[in-house]
């Protein structure tokens, strides 16, 4: 019984991020982007970061994997920025981006 338990502890901790990921999906930056840092500095598992390109800055997804899907990035984004996009779930709640 002992040896049940780690599975059924890592499925119930993986399937809110799988949920979330189907909702919702991941971030995709836009050219409109400004890289102000509101959607790196509003994200919880600190997926996005600040790139520099020459002169300016520009945020990135780093870690697609990492990506709740909680969109805060979006709502926080003064100029539209970052869109969501949806992900294909598994069905074992690998999401494939």
């Amino acid at each position: 019984m002992g040896a049940e338990s780690p599975n059924l502890d890592r499925a119930s901790s993986a399937e809110p991020v799988a949920q979330a990921a189907r909702r919702r999906g991941v971030p995709t930056i836009t050219d409109r982007c400004t890289g102000c840092g509101r959607c790196v500095a509003v994200c919880p598992p600190h997926v996005l970061w600040l790139e520099a390109r020459g002169f300016s800055k520009i945020a990135v997804l780093h870690d697609a994997a990492g990506c709740t899907g909680c969109s805060h990035c979006a709502l926080a984004c003064p100029f539209s920025a970052v869109r969501m996009r949806a992900v294909a779930v598994g069905p074992l709640g690998n999401a494939s981006f």
